[in-house]
This record gives C-alpha cells, sequence and structure tokens, in this order.
C-alpha cells in the first residue's frame, strides 16, 4: 500500500519519519511543501490515502476529487467547523474535545467522519499539538489503514468558528486571570502569533505560563515596535 502524508509543523514530521519507519509494508511519502502537493506528482504516487495531520494551505480539487484525502481537525465534527479550532476551544473554556478524521469534499470540515479520538486541553498550545500529532500517528491513522474504515456523515448541530487574526491576540485590562493565562497558553506554539500586551512604544509577548495559587508565572519578550503598529 501506498500513502502519503502532507504536514507541517515539526512534531508532525517527526511523526511522520517515524511512522515511515516502524510500517516498512507501507510504502509512505512525506510532502511539507506545498509545492510539493500537485496532482501530477501525486498521480505518479497514486495513493491509497492522502492524510493531512496539519496542513495550511488549500487541497487542491483535483487531488481531493480523484484521491482519498483525509483531514484530522481539533474538534467534535459538526462542533467547531472552520479555523483556528484549539484557540476558540480554549478561549470557550472547554478542557476535552475531539479529534475527528474526516474525508476532505471541497468544504470547511463538512466531510464524512471515520472515527474520533479524545485529547486533553491541558498545557501550553504546543503540548496539545503534540498530544494530538501522537494520537494522530499511533492510532488513528494506523486504525483507518488497518480497518479499512467507511466514513459517515456528520451529525448534530453545527457550530462555526472563525479563524483568528494575529491582533486578536492582545491581552485586555478586563480580562480575568484565567482568561490572560488561557491566552498565553493557547498561543504558546511555533508559528503562532504570541499573547502580549502593548505599553507605550514597547511590545510585550508572553510564553511559558504557569498558574498557581492564583498568580502567572511566565516569560516575556519585550520589543520596540513602529508607532503605527
Amino acid at each position: 500500500m501506498k500513502i502519503v502524508i502532507a504536514t507541517i509543523k515539526s512534531w508532525n514530521i517527526k511523526n511522520a519519519i517515524k511512522f515511515k519507519k516502524e510500517n516498512k509494508n507501507i510504502e509512505t511519502f512525506i510532502i511539507t511543501d506545498k509545492n510539493d502537493l500537485t496532482y501530477e506528482k501525486v498521480k505518479e504516487i497514486n495513493p491509497k490515502y492522502i492524510f493531512f495531520p496539519h496542513w495550511s494551505w488549500i487541497i487542491p480539487q483535483n487531488i481531493y476529487d480523484n484521491f482519498t484525502c483525509i483531514v484530522f481537525h481539533m474538534t467534535d465534527l459538526p462542533f467547531g467547523r472552520g479555523g483556528s479550532p484549539l484557540q476558540n476551544l480554549i478561549e470557550r473554556g472547554i478542557e476535552n474535545t475531539k479529534i475527528s478524521a474526516i474525508r476532505i469534499d471541497g468544504g470547511i470540515d463538512t466531510g464524512d467522519i471515520y472515527l474520533k479520538k479524545d485529547l486533553n486541553l491541558n498545557g501550553a498550545a504546543e503540548e496539545i499539538y503534540i498530544r494530538a500529532s501522537k494520537i494522530v500517528f499511533n492510532d488513528m491513522i494506523p486504525e483507518i489503514i488497518s480497518k479499512q474504515l467507511i466514513p459517515k456523515p456528520q451529525k448534530g448541530k453545527v457550530v462555526k468558528f472563525k479563524r483568528r487574526k494575529p491582533e486578536q491576540s492582545e491581552i485586555k485590562p478586563e480580562f480575568t486571570m484565567k482568561q490572560i493565562y488561557d491566552y498565553i497558553r493557547m498561543l504558546d506554539a511555533e508559528g503562532y502569533p504570541k499573547a502580549f500586551i502593548k505599553f507605550g512604544k514597547y511590545r510585550l509577548e508572553f510564553s511559558r505560563a504557569s498558574f498557581k495559587s492564583g498568580k502567572i508565572i511566565a516569560d516575556v519578550e519585550i520589543k520596540e515596535v513602529e508607532s503605527h503598529e
């Protein structure tokens, strides 16, 4: 069997390489650059599945129309369709979610579901993404392949999320301590805009937060910014 794993973020790439090494009976091709995800290149491989554990670009229609493409979304679909699922979940005070494996059909997280797995949302965003990655590579992808799962239509009330913008990472004066902590941790991951506070001509960006005894302890990086920012 041939499969393609198209993914970004260091933890996913690491797990994709590990999966390839540990599953010699599966011919695995790893794509990490959007320019390599073309119909011509995929057709040459002719995979049974294309898995997208974390992908930031539009998937060409001629690929998902002609190959079984599966994306992993960090909500209990159809709740939480749309962008920035982790941040939207934490902002809503949700502590546990599901990872939904769905077939890509051209809609925004509207595809039929193969399976779901539990995911706890404690800790910093990067820690959560690493946990999710292990679940995807150790449990979900192997189960889809070995059991030849057939996806089923989504059921339940549809709740849509909006993709967050960088300016929404600002910590506001009216936030509670819990909200401040959640903002710092939900944005503390590779490639995400850090939670910040504006202080005159400076911008204070926070990471590595802990919340104990009513206090937040975190790392802060102070930058001088242009007046128009």
